[in-house]
């Protein structure tokens, strides 16, 4: 992609998905992610109905009588995009390619957190960790995502979403709030990896996925190129076992998605490459703001 056209699309997307973000997400992203961090503010004498938990035992012990740590709401906090750019975001049948939806979605999180003053990292991760960019505040620093988001070439094709949350576990230090953006067409095992991140970060799953990913139609004989593995095969589809074996493998990979989500805790929406991904992200917020 030239440099032209490159400044176009981050341009486009930037009107597009910081419009978003100022008029539709800012309120929602603030209940939904603000008030989740607390940092220590100060101590007080106890109070009868105060979390004996709460109680410093140090200053009590210095004073003869208890007294309670006090926490308030921390007013930043550390965004982490975990984006996969393994070579089946380049598909594309029923809508946009997997690769410009995900970068609309990046894009749009990323200007919801500068809203909120907050800093924006990203993890670009096939079977491996292609780059990571360290969070930092500000407008610059988002359209360096966006640009990357666009334009970023991925060494490998394969994917490895555990590799990916092992670095977030790894590498980012601070309590953060992670979106992990994929297709999650995965055969590796993620749900130990995927535990340990939510506990330590406030993560939540976006599956961006074609409906061709789910289901085959009768076009009769076709080729079929694997875009992670390159191979090219011949495929029947007017056969019904076919196309019924195909939608077995893709029912059968969301099961494990599902599965490795809800024991780990994790807040997921699901969007389709030909759907406007509002009304999703939109749930998404209210649903994490809702008390737990």
């Amino acid at each position: 992609m030239d440099a032209n056209e490159l400044l176009k699309k981050i341009r486009k997307i930037e009107i597009k998905t910081r419009g978003l973000s100022q008029n539709i997400f800012a309120g929602e992203y603030h209940s939904a992610f603000k008030g989740r961090g607390v940092i220590f503010s100060e101590v007080r004498e106890y109070e009868p109905g105060d979390d004996v938990r709460d109680i410093d035992w140090n200053v009590t012990s210095r004073h003869n009588k208890p007294y309670v740590k006090v926490y308030e709401e921390e007013r930043e906090l550390t965004v982490m995009l975990l984006i996969d750019v393994s070579g089946s975001r380049d598909f594309g049948a029923c809508g946009d390619l997997k690769k410009e939806k995900m970068a609309e979605i990046a894009a749009t999180l990323a200007f919801s957190s500068i809203q909120n003053n907050d800093k924006v990292g990203v993890i670009f991760f096939s079977d491996k960790i292609e780059k990571f960019i360290p969070p930092k505040k500000g407008r610059k620093h988002i359209l360096l995502i966006i640009r990357e988001i666009i334009n970023f070439e991925p060494e490998n094709k394969a994917t490895d979403i555990d590799v990916a949350l092992r670095f977030l576990t790894n590498a980012i230090k601070k309590h953060s709030t992670a979106f992990l953006i994929s297709d999650f067409i995965d055969n590796h095992d993620y749900f130990q990896s995927m535990s340990i991140a939510n506990r330590k970060h406030d993560l939540a799953a976006i599956q961006v996925y074609d409906r061709r990913d789910a289901s085959m139609p009768d076009v009769g004989l076709v080729r079929l190129r694997d875009m992670e593995t390159g191979r090219d095969i011949w495929v029947d589809t007017g056969s019904s076992k076919v196309r019924k074996a195909y939608a077995k493998e893709w029912y059968e990979r969301q099961q494990v998605f599902a599965s490795c989500t809800q024991r780990s805790g994790v807040d997921v929406v699901s969007v389709t490459t030909d759907e406007d991904f509002v009304k999703a992200l939109l749930g998404l917020f209210r649903r994490r703001a809702l008390p737990r």
